[in-house]
């Protein structure tokens, strides 16, 4: 069953940095976890992280964050098996990724800002995720030296 659903790794044929698919893992375990928290905490978060007024239609904000939070742990699951079995796309995924958090603070700071908008810690992680995604990204394209002691 579970090589239906993992067919064989392709982590042998990768030739990025090892550096950029662990970056890509740790990337993975971060959208699992706001992902979990705005599946299952009361508030999604909405209120107690982000800080958002739930006053004008509570029901509507936490079903909004549920639904993100499903995408997010989907999202994650899928970085961490690029990230852990198929490094091959590990430039694929960076650059996926790096188009996201670009829109994303486009929108949260330039395209869609409103003057006094309170903004939560997703808007200002977006801003210093770009560089480093954009640095992984690099070192995943760039051939690494062949490294002694087997697959990587």
């Amino acid at each position: 069953m579970m090589t239906a659903l993992l067919p064989p790794s392709t982590n042998h044929h990768y030739r990025g940095a090892r550096a950029a698919a662990w970056f890509l893992a740790l990337y993975g375990v971060g959208w699992i976890v706001p992902g979990m928290i705005h599946s299952f905490l009361p508030d999604g978060g909405a209120g107690t992280i982000a800080g958002l007024d739930l006053g004008h239609n509570p029901a509507l904000i936490i079903g909004l964050f549920a639904w993100a939070g499903a995408t997010q742990i989907a999202h994650g699951m899928v970085t961490l098996a690029v990230a852990l079995h198929y490094r091959t796309l590990v430039p694929l995924l960076l650059l996926v990724s790096l188009l996201e958090r670009s829109l994303l603070s486009w929108s949260a700071w330039v395209g869609r800002a409103q003057p006094g908008v309170h903004h939560p810690p997703e808007h200002y992680a977006s801003l210093i995720l770009i560089p480093v995604i954009l640095l992984f990204l690099l070192l995943a394209l760039r051939p690494a030296a062949i490294q002694p002691g087997g697959p990587r």
